[in-house]
């Protein structure tokens, strides 16, 4: 490893001390002396230091990270330094961010004690998914004076994943439902579904027509006949990975946010019991999931979409629909997840749903981006601010005109912003799901 001496604050803040003589030397040239002799020393004072700081062979490092993390949430990343001389460690230690994350607190000071060992926590999150390399560690160990320090690089070479953890995935889906159900937006009352669940007496409030009368006459007393929502219906997801779902939204990629909506979704359609299928598509399709049932269904939809990307191409959704209805043409609810800001697009979309929707029932999950929305409302300052508005605001209305399209021909249609995204997929299948509209 090589290193290369680095003066601290403190040699700069004496070397700063020391000119102060100069400003005399107008008066008396003896004090341009004083300032060259004080230099000289404080030079030579830097090199000793220097000589007696401590060499990367006096120091081990080692990180310890998890190797999958979640993205959008912050994760520790521990930095073991091992102190290896016999004197005190005094430096700091810096970390690169590795491209597409955030970073908190990867350039910190320690000190060491001989025989002894630092550990330094930083934070780590993932903006987007896929892998994440993390490179070398600045290292910067300063002389016993302070006024020195040797930097030096230590290599560490990893790859961690960001990758969506099943167990997240799992609870964020069991709250979303459980939020769905206590806004009442969820599944139908117990007893009105159209799949038959089991007999009991008839209570005051009870549907007539819900009266078994046989069971009645039977019995001797009214009996009713309590229905469930139908189970095992078949739910595709399709996931636009074209180019518009490259851009991002309150931080994060579009896909990212589509790709968390479509795993919570699928969650919750599982446990509902129904069968879950996937497409990711952009031009071609890039991946495809073939139907999953039951808890254990959600890993294999996990694998198929947490490393789908999106690309700089334009969608063609009809491929997807081919691939996904080439064998098998059983009513299903299909949920889009794609970008309507694009009118074309919108308009391919809407001739692929619209045929679609004489024996499916489609769903378009759409997000909605605030900072355009405000900057389609907001007053313009100047000429710049108000070519940015006419852009926002063209884009609103492109969007606004895609929705009611979509409408027309049969589409439901959910749009909602990044915070609200998955909540609003799982909302509308939740709200489908009860109303047996599948």
């Amino acid at each position: 490893m090589i290193s290369r001496p680095v003066p601290t604050a403190r040699a700069f803040a004496l070397l700063s001390a020391g000119l102060l003589p100069a400003v005399l030397v107008p008066w008396h040239v003896g004090f341009a002396w004083a300032v060259l002799g004080l230099d000289a020393a404080l030079a030579l004072l830097c090199a000793l230091d220097l000589l007696r700081a401590p060499r990367p062979a006096d120091v081990a490092l080692s990180r310890e990270v998890a190797p999958r993390l979640s993205p959008a949430r912050p994760h520790p990343v521990r930095v073991r330094v091992e102190n290896l001389c016999g004197a005190t460690l005094r430096g700091a230690l810096r970390e690169v961010p590795p491209t597409g994350a955030a970073v908190a607190d990867h350039h910190q000071r320690f000190a060491c004690p001989p025989g002894a060992a630092a550990t330094l926590t930083w934070t780590l999150t993932p903006l987007a998914r896929g892998p994440l390399r993390l490179g070398d560690v600045h290292l910067r160990l300063e002389g016993p004076l302070g006024l020195c320090a040797r930097q030096f690089s230590v290599p560490l070479p990893e790859t961690v994943k960001a990758w969506p953890d099943p167990g997240e995935v799992a609870r964020d889906a069991l709250a979303l439902a459980l939020a769905a159900r206590a806004g009442q937006r969820a599944l139908r009352k117990a007893g009105e579904g159209r799949e038959f669940e089991s007999l009991r007496e008839h209570r005051p409030g009870d549907d007539l027509r819900s009266v078994d009368w046989k069971a009645s006459a039977r019995r001797g007393r009214t009996i009713v006949r309590e229905h469930r929502p139908e189970r095992n219906q078949r739910v595709l997801l399709l996931l636009d990975c074209g180019r518009h779902m490259a851009g991002a939204v309150d931080g994060r990629r579009k896909l990212d946010w589509a790709v968390d909506a479509a795993l919570r979704l699928a969650h919750v359609s599982l446990g509902q019991g129904d069968q879950v299928a996937a497409v990711a598509y952009a031009r071609s399709v890039l991946r495809a999931v073939p139907a999953q049932s039951g808890a254990a269904g959600l890993r294999p939809l996990l694998e198929g979409l947490a490393e789908v990307q999106a690309t700089f191409e334009e969608s063609d959704v009809g491929a997807a629909l081919e691939l996904a209805f080439a064998r098998q043409h059983r009513r299903s609810l299909v949920v889009a997840f794609t970008d309507l800001l694009d009118a074309d697009g919108s308009e391919r979309l809407l001739q692929r749903l619209a045929a679609l929707g004489r024996r499916h029932l489609p769903v378009v999950v759409s997000l909605s981006d605030p900072e355009v929305a405000r900057a389609a409302l907001h007053p313009p300052a100047d000429e710049d601010a108000a070519y940015a508005r006419h852009v926002a605001a063209r884009l609103e209305a492109d969007a606004h005109a895609a929705v009611a399209l979509l409408r027309a021909a049969g589409a439901h249609v959910v749009r909602a912003p990044g915070a609200g995204f998955s909540a609003a997929a799982v909302n509308a299948y939740l709200e489908l799901k009860g109303r047996g509209a599948i």
